[in-house]
């Protein structure tokens, strides 16, 4: 089921520019080839699930200090069993990064769910120091956050903090930094 929806999220999404275009079709022909490429045991490359979250009445966005990468991140992470959608996915992994259990999905809502609004595909060693880099292909949501919400620092994370859209630590990378100015076109 999973893999399916994963297809029709990928199919029914509309990519932003060529370079989002190329990334969705190389996600596809990821899944046409690999029918457990949703799961951290696909190498080299596999798919996961992040989730941007908004406070749109604030006009700021909540990241994570990543552990391992040891940078400000969205919420985000590997697939798992118990998810029935990439969306469910992303949501999840918000959820329990954030500790804020209201959140909700936005922008481009499709038959069968919300669909996401941006794909990055990077190397990260998921699998141990020790080990090879491997591949995420990540598909991207925005999630947003009830007025006045309250983040909750969960053990997969060394701080959580709102930023305002213009006020991003200077160490953001450039596709965090593409997703928070795509988080303000769409939710303001």
């Amino acid at each position: 089921m999973m893999h399916a929806d994963a297809v029709r999220a990928l199919t029914a999404w509309t990519a932003d520019g060529a370079e989002q275009e190329q990334l969705r079709r190389d996600y596809l022909d990821h899944l046409a080839a690999h029918q457990d490429g949703l799961w951290r045991s696909c190498l080299p490359a596999h798919i996961t699930a992040s989730a941007l979250v908004v406070d749109r009445v604030a006009g700021r966005v909540l990241l994570t200090l990543h552990p391992k990468v040891g940078r400000w991140l969205q919420m985000g992470g590997h697939c798992e069993p118990g998810d029935d959608t990439l969306a469910a996915a992303a949501l999840r992994e918000a959820v329990e990064e954030s500790g804020i259990a209201e959140l909700r999905l936005a922008a481009g809502e499709g038959e069968g769910g919300p669909l996401p609004v941006k794909l990055d595909r990077h190397q990260v060693r998921c699998a141990g120091k020790d080990r090879p880099e491997n591949t995420h292909l990540d598909v991207q949501y925005l999630a947003l956050a009830p007025a006045g919400a309250r983040e909750l620092i969960s053990e997969e994370s060394l701080d959580l903090r709102w930023f305002g859209y213009d006020e991003l630590p200077a160490d953001t990378d450039r596709s965090v930094r593409e997703l928070v100015a795509l988080a303000r076109k769409l939710v303001g």
